[in-house]
């Protein structure tokens, strides 16, 4: 075996197990999508525009992906063909510049969404307890249950739909009790700004995530370049 041949089959081993790795991070994703579409699927319903593309969307999609570039990946490495390594290479390259453009759109354009998702959950606050609409009006009844608070920015956003005389039971602190704008005690925090809250508390799991994938993509960008060169080495010694 020569030091061409001993080489590849360094790279064969590590980009092999760097798809592997890949393909697990994969199967996680989609777990993880799955898990949340179940467990906090009560939460999609507030959102009129875009009511699936959740977190849960987002984690089932990249789950997806990473499931058929780390097959993509493995096949190519196994039968050494450089169109499905090239393919690889490609597809990898095009989802770490799609990761990027979007992380960087939506981090300058974070205020802008912040305003736009605020203007949406609003939109659905006319519909609560409209005829055909009982998926939205217990995502509401939930979120200020759980979270104890009351309306997007604050409890005025109640009094907008019906004309300052009442607000959703779900936002009183006494559920017996008539939750009028007179004599009621109610939730005064707004459900945008906890809600944003518990998920920048709780974002160090998707950080970690995303850290572990990124650092497994780069590896195997380079890995998959190395090892086509590699293979073309190999073929032109042999011819």
């Amino acid at each position: 075996m020569g030091p061409g041949q001993r080489c590849l089959l360094c790279l064969k081993a590590e980009l092999f197990v760097l798809n592997l790795l890949f393909w697990l991070g994969g199967c996680g994703a989609l777990g993880v999508g799955l898990w949340l579409s179940l467990s906090q699927g009560r939460y999609l319903a507030l959102s009129l525009s875009f009511p699936a593309l959740g977190v849960a969307g987002l984690a089932m999609a990249a789950g997806a992906v990473g499931l058929v570039v780390g097959f993509v990946g493995c096949l190519g490495v196994a039968t050494e063909q450089r169109c499905l390594l090239l393919t690889f290479f490609l597809v990898l390259a095009t989802i770490i510049l799609l990761e990027l453009s979007g992380g960087l759109a939506f981090y300058a354009c974070r205020g802008q969404f912040d305003r736009y998702a605020q203007e949406d959950l609003k939109l659905g606050l006319h519909r609560y307890g409209a005829p055909g609409e009982p998926a939205l009006t217990q995502a509401w009844d939930t979120v200020q249950t759980e979270f104890r608070c009351c309306g997007v920015q604050n409890y005025t956003d109640w009094f907008e739909v019906h004309n300052g005389t009442r607000l959703p039971q779900s936002c009183c602190l006494e559920p017996s009790a008539p939750c009028t704008s007179t004599g009621a005690t109610w939730w005064s925090e707004p459900c945008y700004t906890k809600v944003k809250a518990w998920v920048e508390e709780n974002s160090w799991a998707l950080g970690i995530f995303a850290a572990y994938v990124g650092a497994l993509q780069v590896l195997g960008l380079g890995s998959s370049l190395l090892m086509y060169c590699q293979v073309l080495k190999v073929e032109k010694q042999a011819g």
